[in-house]
Parts: C-alpha cells; structure tokens; sequence
C-alpha cells in the first residue's frame, strides 16, 4: 500500500493530481485524444493553504517547445512544490513532477520525480511502453549506486499521476450528467491507483485569481487516516475550453487544505471568469 509519507506529499503540493489518471477499455491501437484545452507555454501557479497557514507554492506548466520520447512528439510537463514560511520549518518540501506527453494519445511516454520531504529522498524514471502495456521503473533513494529495477504490467492507456490531470481537461463534461462516475486508473509509485471521479455539476468559485464558473469533480478517496470520508475532495476545473484546476478543497483528520489558483499565462483560450459589479 502507499505510504502515509507518500500520501502527504500530493496532499500538500499536487491535490490537483493526486490520483487523477484516466483509463479506457483495453485496446492495443494508439488512443487518439481530442486537445483544444492546452498547448506549449502554459503556467499555472497556486497557494497551498493548510488552514489560515500559507502552507506551500505549487506551479504547473508547460515547456515552450515540445520534446521527442520513444520517437513521439510529447508535451514536456513539470509540477514544482515547495513548502514556505513557518510551515518550511518543521516539513520542508522541495519536489518535482515531470511527465513527457505524447500530443496526440495524451499519454505518458516517460514520468520523472525527484522527491525532497525532510530528510527522505527519492528520485525516479518511469519509461512506458504502451505497445507492451508495461511500465519500466528505475529508482534510488539517498545512495545514488543503490538503484532499484522493476517492470510492472499496465492496463491500455494507463496515466501517471501528471499526464493524468492532463487528460481529464480534454473530456467533455457537457455530455456527463451530475452525479455520473468517471472510472479512472493510474500508475504510481510502483502501483495501479484504481479511483472513481464523481461529475458533480457546474459551480461559482472565488480564488485568488478572481471569480470564475467551474466543472466540480469529487475523487472517491480510499479509507485512510489523511482524509475526512470518501467524498473528502472536490477538484474545480474552469469551466470553459481550458479546464484549468482553479481551486481545490480537501477535509483531513488534521484539519482542512485549499489549493488556490492565484496566477497564470499562456492559456490556449480565455478563462471563464464572473464579471464583478
């Protein structure tokens, strides 16, 4: 099972990911998915709030060129997260998420992590091979010559943690009605993550970005000690062609975490904001 350690981690920093990685009935063609939400060049920048504490900074953004993995044109998509202020003292967090996107499938060619929580390090390289439906893995912790091998069988079109988030901005919610499941699977830390996501409807939600209309999606969490009940988390996406995360609430145990959008550029259309009186 995914360690506690390991939970805390995309609480803290990625909610906007943690476990959203979608999954498709098994076929061995390369998967073709529609992107007009997306492109080369985009930042998206957010406040980590753990209560009325500024917990941590988080970025999500696109390289401005596009990378070639395993012969195919990717996206090349790197989350940056590290605690601040009184928080940095007692869990200092330095971590990056990179996933290279194939750009017309919006599968993963290859996910990199390098992970600094405190004294715990990690670094990892993730190759997948979606002819073979497998996932080569190769990681090390503190001893960089102490190095761990192992390839693991994936379902078709299986995500890893970023790739995933990226996916779920091309669907189309205009089609889902609230209260439909979104079966969704990923692969992380040397792990299947099966997650249902509930379509709960349209929003308004005020960030520190502005007010914007959003797309509500609820990710059925398992039982564990971190978060409140199954429906602990509610993920916002804009609620136009970008779906853009904009906010994200989490009731824990310990108290409530808010991700909070507060800047951004590149967007490939314009964000759906409220207008304000």
């Amino acid at each position: 099972m995914v360690t506690r350690r390991r939970l805390l981690l995309p609480l803290l920093l990625c909610l906007l990911i943690t476990g959203l990685a979608a999954f498709e009935p098994a076929e061995k063609t390369v998967r073709s998915a529609g992107n007009n939400s997306f492109d080369t060049g985009e930042t998206l920048q957010y406040k980590v709030h753990y209560g009325l504490i500024n917990a941590a900074d988080a970025t999500i953004e696109l390289d401005d060129n596009l990378h070639r993995i395993n012969e195919r044109p990717c996206y090349r998509a790197t989350v940056t997260g590290r605690t601040i202020g009184s928080f940095d003292y007692f869990l200092r967090i330095r971590d990056t998420w990179r996933s290279y996107i194939d750009t017309a499938s919006i599968q993963p060619q290859r996910f990199f992590r390098n992970i600094e929580e405190n004294n715990y390090r990690k670094r990892e390289t993730v190759d997948f091979d979606h002819q073979r439906d497998v996932a080569s893995v190769e990681s090390y912790k503190k001893d960089k010559n102490d190095v761990k091998r192992g390839t693991f069988k994936v379902p078709s079109n299986v995500q890893d943690i970023v790739s995933g988030f990226y996916y779920l901005r091309t669907l189309n919610y205009d089609l889902r009605r609230p209260g439909e499941v979104i079966r969704v699977q990923g692969f992380f830390d040397e792990e299947m993550l099966p997650m249902d996501v509930i379509y709960k409807g349209r929003e308004t939600v005020s960030t520190k970005a502005g007010t914007i209309r959003a797309i509500r999606l609820v990710p059925k969490m398992p039982k564990n000690k971190i978060f409140k009940g199954e429906n602990a988390v509610s993920v916002y996406l804009s609620d136009d062609q970008n779906k853009v995360p904009v906010l994200i609430q989490a009731d824990m145990f310990v108290g409530a975490v808010k991700v909070d959008l507060y800047k951004y550029k590149g967007l490939r259309n314009r964000l759906n904001m409220v207008a304000q009186n």
